[in-house]
């Protein structure tokens, strides 16, 4: 290459053309001839942006064959060149077309590599390849530069372009989209698809526009198209996948159905409930209200929406109340954006509640005018849901039951008095239950008229002083109170009525006379009749007026529980005097007085005494007119050691062998058998007789005064000493002291001579006379009394006279056992 001087590239390659030319003349044979070879042309397409492969075979047929040259001509132009000869960089030439974007490859299959293909990079390519042996090839390739579209826009009917979403659209509306392609070469496909599918299709048209369009039209949007998704593809090469846009059709669904769901428990008045209600098909979700009778209810539901936004739920959260029984219950579901789509669903509340009761007197009836032996009637509306299974009657919170023997009549809706009396008035109630509950009426009174009765049943013993005014209470029962009263006073010189200025009533129906005996004349028997709308009373109260007199002497002192510390005491009472009445104890250790304490009954429990101790107890009892005579016992209190013992021996008896248990049990019956043999000859033998002294009961000599004072005042208390409260009634009913004698005649008042602690109301008394005979019909249970002591008052003298009384024991009912 140095004989030849400096030439441009072109020049040079045609120089290296025309001396390998001349070298293969050289080397022809005789007879050969250079023939033109006959080209094939290969199409090659590449994309714009893109890399072409342009290929060119440089493998020769020839095993000894070297590759020399390969040259590129772009229409027929030089534009890259490969020398074999050189090894390095320096063996590749390109023009500067290329821009350093082609490459050769020799690595089979050969080929020419151009990156980043631009569109005038379309043309016909020709490859010449030298050989030393072989002769020159020639290869042609045509490259086709496809040039893109830009990506599809999506335009709808009032040219705004779409991205993404299209809409909404109200449902049953028509829609129109149109894709818009720009670009390309060739002219583009463009089509549109759904789930998959080609619905419409426009071929390339290459009009010079260079704009392709394709509508999409719906006529109809209906429930199918929601959310529908649509695809524009644009494509005009296979070698790259289409360019495509997508669309979400979005359509405001009306909803399609609303229900209130059911309930398995029913609504209860004053119960928190809760009730759903379903709104299904709207888009976006529905609304929902809660109407009662045109008027919204609090705001306060919750509404929550399924996963896919098709269902919404609302909850309303309510306590009913007892006047939305019966109302209309509405559910509305609404659209947030279009009108008139509201849709609604109704329910009557059917409310369970607890029985609303209400009780009538019967309509034909006078509250204030029903009196003993009226029939009377109820009636009990009831009002309840469910219905109430069981009515209850209630007479002052006593449950009644139906007794028609007894005048009682008790329906489920009525209640008959018959011929009703003074115990049946108070207060009615009825009592309706169902499974939710009991409903009970507001009581009401029944009020029956009557006449007065007395409220006390036995005559009153009322002991007055000469020229002392003394109060007489008269209380009676009746309805209405009394506002007439009638004292009287019945003695020696007759019945004699008392004026009204010497007593008043009060508005509660009790009178209180203030009464004074002048002279022994004045005594005699009160009474006290009233008179209200009923009319005036039958038997009239009646009160003995005696001269007040000190009490009698505390009779039959015992000892009923005696511990180590404590005792507890009761006497039997003798004659009050007629006047208010207080029993005193004194606990007197050697000179020493220990306790004093007085109580409206004769009875006591005196504390704190101390272990292994003896006491004197002394009675007496006390009433505005002096003390009684007192009356003295004593008593020893308990050693602890003695319970000690006792309690050793009882655990000692527990641990006995059985030989000692058989022997006791022998023992025992043996025991029995004498007693049994014993009282059945005691019943063979008469009575005996024992004779007593009788004890005389003081009469009234006017103004007695004490000459037995204790040495120790009344008041004196001992916080160690528990009086007997209210329980002691009962034994003071069955110990109650003697009647006394009333005035002007002579009398027996019974006192207990035996001072046994049996009461006279435990035993029918039966008196008899020495010449009367004890009959067989008498009480097997009753015990004796020595004879009552009567005395007399006239004159100021005192006579005695004996009798006598039999008894029969429990044990010899066939014995009988008389006293004086």
């Amino acid at each position: 290459m140095e004989c030849f001087p400096r030439a441009s590239p072109t020049r040079v390659l045609s120089l290296w053309t025309l001396l390998l030319g001349c070298f293969n003349i050289a080397g022809l044979r005789p007879g050969q001839s250079v023939r033109a070879e006959s080209l094939d042309m290969v199409k090659v397409s590449a994309v714009a942006g893109g890399d072409a492969t342009l290929p060119c075979d440089t493998h020769s047929t020839q095993a000894s064959d070297v590759l020399l040259l390969v040259v590129w001509y772009k229409n027929d132009v030089p534009l890259y060149s490969y020398d074999g000869r050189i090894k390095g960089p320096t063996a590749h030439w390109a023009d500067d077309v290329l821009g350093g974007r082609a490459r050769w490859h020799a690595s089979s299959p050969s080929s020419l590599r151009i990156r980043d293909v631009l569109p005038n990079d379309r043309a016909m390519y020709r490859c010449r390849v030298d050989f030393k042996i072989s002769p020159t090839r020639n290869h042609k390739i045509l490259l086709e530069v496809i040039e893109l579209p830009e990506k599809p826009k999506i335009f709808d009917e009032f040219d705004k372009e779409v991205v993404g979403v299209a809409g909404p659209y109200v449902e049953d509306t028509s829609i129109k989209l149109t894709c818009v392609v720009s670009g390309g070469k060739p002219m583009p496909r463009i089509r549109w698809w759904r789930d998959d599918k080609v619905i419409a299709t426009l071929a390339p048209v290459d009009d010079g526009s260079r704009l392709s369009l394709l509508e999409l039209r719906i006529p109809k949007l209906t429930r199918d198209y929601f959310e529908a998704v649509y695809t524009c593809t644009a494509d005009n090469t296979v070698l790259v996948p289409p360019l495509r846009v997508n669309v979400q059709i979005q359509i405001y669904l009306r909803p399609l159905s609303v229900e209130i769901l059911a309930r398995e428990q029913p609504l209860s008045v004053g119960q928190p409930a809760e009730l759903a209600c379903k709104a299904v098909g709207a888009r976006p979700p529905a609304v929902i209200t809660w109407w009662m009778d045109e008027r919204q209810m609090s705001p306060a539901a919750i509404q929550r929406n399924s996963d896919d936004k098709n269902e919404t739920i609302s909850f309303l959260r309510w306590t009913p109340r007892m006047e939305q029984d019966g109302r209309v219950l509405t559910c509305r579901a609404a659209h947030i954006k279009l009108e008139h789509t509201t849709i609604e669903t109704s329910i009557t509340l059917n409310l369970h509640y607890v029985p609303i009761v209400n009780l009538q007197l019967g309509a034909k009836l006078n509250p204030n005018d029903i009196e003993e032996g009226d029939d009377v009637y109820f009636e009990c509306i009831v009002k309840s849901n469910p219905p109430a299974y069981k009515v209850v009657w209630e007479h002052d919170g006593q449950v009644m039951t139906h007794n028609q023997r007894a005048g009682v009549i008790a329906g489920s809706a009525h209640l008959a008095l018959q011929g009703v009396n003074r115990s049946q008035a108070g207060k009615y109630a009825c009592t309706a239950s169902n499974v939710e509950g009991d409903g009970k009426s507001s009581p009401v009174n029944l009020q029956v008229i009557y006449k007065p009765v007395c409220v006390a049943t036995a005559a009153v013993i009322v002991g007055a002083a000469i020229n002392e005014p003394t109060k007489v209470t008269c209380e009676v029962d009746a309805f209405p109170a009394p506002k007439n009263f009638q004292w009287t006073l019945n003695n020696s010189m007759g019945t004699l009525e008392i004026e009204a200025d010497k007593f008043t009533v009060d508005t509660t129906g009790r009178s209180v006379l203030s009464y004074t005996p002048a002279t022994e004349k004045d005594y005699g028997s009160l009474a006290c009749r009233a008179t209200n709308l009923a009319g005036q009373q039958v038997e009239p109260c009646r009160y003995s007026l005696l001269p007040a007199v000190r009490p009698d002497q505390l009779n039959n002192c015992t000892s009923v529980n005696l511990t180590d510390d404590s005792a507890e005491i009761r006497c039997v009472a003798g004659y009050d005097g007629g006047l208010q009445t207080s029993y005193f104890v004194e606990v007197w250790e050697a000179k020493n007085l220990v306790a004093n304490v007085s109580t409206p009954l004769p009875a006591w429990i005196l504390r704190g005494l101390g272990s292994g101790k003896m006491f004197k107890l002394v009675f007496y009892a006390y009433n505005a007119r002096g003390r009684s005579e007192a009356t003295a016992m004593r008593i020893n209190t308990l050693s602890r050691l003695a319970l000690h013992t006792e309690s050793k021996a009882k655990a000692a008896g527990v641990d006995a062998s059985w030989a000692l248990g058989i022997i006791a049990g022998i023992a025992g019956t043996l025991i029995v058998i004498v007693i049994i043999t014993l009282l059945a000859r005691r019943r063979q033998h008469p009575p005996m007789q024992y004779e007593a002294p009788v004890q005389t009961v003081k009469a009234y000599k006017g103004t007695i005064q004490s000459t037995n004072h204790s040495p120790v005042q009344p008041d004196d208390k001992n916080p160690d000493v528990v009086p007997l409260g209210k329980d002691y009634n009962s034994a003071r009913d069955l110990e109650r002291p003697p009647e006394p004698p009333p005035y002007g005649s002579v009398v027996s008042p019974p006192v207990g001579s035996s001072r046994s602690s049996h009461s006279l109301h435990h035993h029918d008394l039966r008196p008899v006379t020495p010449h009367t005979p004890n009959t067989p019909a008498s009480d097997a249970h009753s015990i004796g009394t020595l004879a009552d002591d009567r005395r007399s008052v006239t004159s100021g003298t005192f006579s005695r006279r004996r009798e006598v009384v039999t008894t029969r024991t429990p044990l010899l009912a066939n014995a009988r056992e008389s006293c004086v």
